[in-house]
């Protein structure tokens, strides 16, 4: 499983009853970065806030909620060679794992949020690891920086 931040999103209504706890690794707050200095370059900062605000005010409190309303990422049919290489190879790795996790992709207006939902013990809330962002027209998730193994 790739690493963890140990900071949760804070949602935009304490209040509600969430069914999960949501979290972001490392390579999500990198994406973060990255896109950030994109709208940066672009003179549009607003861009990143606008971001920002639709991830804590709707994605979380929506994950929260209904934890598995991302479409599932593994079952979609790859369309190349290449996509059908990346895909098994991600599906061993996954599988390695001890508690595997069930990768959603939740679909934003203008990004695509890759996510590992992973139940754990009955006495704990399962868990929701937001791991990769991107923009719509990025081509594709960087699994080799996801999956790094650890030396």
């Amino acid at each position: 499983m790739p690493e963890a931040v140990d900071e949760e999103m804070a949602p935009a209504n304490e209040s509600s009853q969430a069914l999960v706890e949501v979290r972001y690794t490392e390579n999500f707050e990198a994406n973060l970065q990255s896109i950030e200095a994109f709208w940066t370059e672009n003179e549009f900062p607003e861009g990143y806030d606008h971001l920002l605000d639709e991830l804590i005010d709707t994605v979380v409190v929506n994950l929260e909620r209904h934890p598995r309303m991302g479409r599932p990422f593994m079952s979609r049919q790859p369309e190349s060679v290449e996509a059908q290489k990346q895909h098994e190879k991600l599906q061993a790795k996954m599988a390695a794992h001890e508690q595997p996790a069930d990768i959603r992709e939740y679909v934003m207006a203008n990004y695509l949020v890759l996510y590992a939902l992973l139940d754990t013990t009955a006495d704990r809330l399962p868990k929701i690891y937001l791991v990769s962002i991107r923009h719509h027209k990025q081509l594709s998730f960087d699994f080799e920086q996801l999956w790094q193994s650890r030396r």
